[in-house]
């Protein structure tokens, strides 16, 4: 017997643009709830996994996430992908890494690392 991973959850001061944000980035379909948290899969429906679940937390992220997003160009060059989610609000940031490495360090609007890496996928 395993464990099957379902849920990816990210806190966020607000769930709903969050979840916008990272739709955007993946294509995936937001579903807002009425509990306050929103959520995205790859379906749209709530039985697809994993899921991405942003809930609400009162406090701001304060240091460098232990566990991170990495995403993939799809249909596109590494450099085109960045500008892409750099209009959707993404940033660069700099948590130490080499300058030789093959991935770009971006934060979400929340500050959230995430790497897009290297090579496309189609």
């Amino acid at each position: 017997m395993a464990a099957r991973l379902t849920e990816i959850i990210i806190d966020a001061a607000d769930p709903g643009r969050l979840a916008r944000f990272w739709g955007e980035v993946l294509g995936w379909p937001v579903t807002d709830e009425d509990r306050g948290f929103s959520w995205i899969s790859a379906t749209g429906d709530y039985t697809a996994h994993p899921m991405i679940v942003f809930v609400p937390v009162p406090e701001a992220k304060s240091v460098k996430n232990r566990v991170h997003l990495d995403v993939n160009p799809s249909g596109v060059d590494q450099a085109a992908e960045l500008e892409r989610l750099l209009a959707l609000g993404a940033q660069r940031v700099d948590v130490g890494q080499s300058s030789d490495v093959p991935w770009i360090v971006l934060a979400d609007p929340e500050g959230n690392e995430f790497c897009l890496l290297g090579r496309r996928l189609d």
